[in-house]
């Protein structure tokens, strides 16, 4: 699970956007302006399920130096909508 979704600088940061473009996921920020400190970001290949099927690539932020904790901010952005995976 990505860290950034319990950051208060989800919605600004420039490394949680480059996540967001790499999942073709629709953008908190369209013009982020945080520039976060050393963020870590885990790269997975996902097997796929039957061989008809591309692998999946997982990104994720595991760490960073400028994560500041606000449980459940990615949330209170996106109400009713499923936190990313």
């Amino acid at each position: 699970m990505c860290i950034c979704v319990d950051c208060k600088w989800v919605d600004r940061c420039k490394a949680y956007h480059s996540v967001e473009k790499q999942h073709g996921v629709r953008h908190l920020n369209l013009s982020p302006d945080f520039e976060p400190n050393q963020p870590v970001i885990h790269i997975s290949l996902i097997d796929p399920q039957n061989e008809k099927d591309l692998a999946e690539i997982e990104w994720d932020v595991q760490d960073c130096k400028s994560f500041s904790l606000e449980s459940g901010r990615w949330m209170r952005l996106r109400p009713n909508q499923t936190l990313p995976s």
